[in-house]
């Protein structure tokens, strides 16, 4: 048995204020303090109050959510880029109006190699990068119960690496998860499956 808890950080300052985000690197705001100490209370009750492993988006948001839960869980966490947001090239920090304008519609054809505002990641990019880290964690490893802590459009490729998506076949996907949520991801030793058990699941 083994289950993948996929969290999206909690609410920080660039929602608030109206700013793109990608990976400028903004904090939790108080409530998102508050959001991520509910989602450690909520995993815990998840998990019974056995061991967890936990990977992080170094983002600062992201890794302050992790550190609220790993901190419930008396334990540690593990930083990397790969579970970065997708880069929003030059327009991270600025007003989310300027992306609006600035917005290059993807195309039809090769969804997966375009990029929507310079300097920006392709699909590609950040599904590879995202399937990369997640699938010897999720595959490979004897650990029971994992955690990553991503962020909202980023995580759509844990979920969908879970699922069985090649890389080739993500071009369309979008699980469009909530700020400060928890989706959980089951093995089931009996049947050989792999499930989606709660989606998106918003605890504060």
């Amino acid at each position: 048995m083994k289950d993948v808890f996929v969290v999206t950080h909690a609410e920080a300052a660039h929602h608030i204020e109206g700013l793109v985000g990608g990976w400028y690197d903004s904090e939790l705001t108080d409530l998102g303090r508050e959001q991520a100490r509910a989602m450690g209370e909520r995993l815990s009750e998840l998990v019974g109050g056995r061991k967890v492993v936990i990977y992080s988006s170094d983002l600062k948001r992201a890794a302050q959510t992790a550190a609220i839960v790993a901190e419930r869980f008396e334990t540690t966490y593990t930083v990397s880029k790969s579970l970065r947001e997708a880069s929003y090239g030059v327009a991270e920090g600025k007003e989310q109006a300027w992306l609006d304008e600035h917005w290059v519609k993807t195309p039809e054809d090769n969804r997966l190699d375009h990029r929507n505002v310079e300097g920006g990641e392709t699909l590609r990019e950040l599904s590879e990068r995202v399937y990369g880290f997640s699938g010897p964690r999720m595959f490979e490893s004897q650990d029971e119960f994992v955690v990553f802590v991503s962020h909202g459009f980023a995580s759509t490729f844990i979920i969908a690496n879970w699922i069985g998506l090649r890389l080739e076949d993500v071009s369309h996907v979008h699980f469009n998860l909530s700020t400060a949520s928890i989706t959980q991801l089951h093995w089931d030793d009996h049947f050989r499956t792999r499930s989606v058990k709660r989606l998106n699941e918003v605890v504060l």
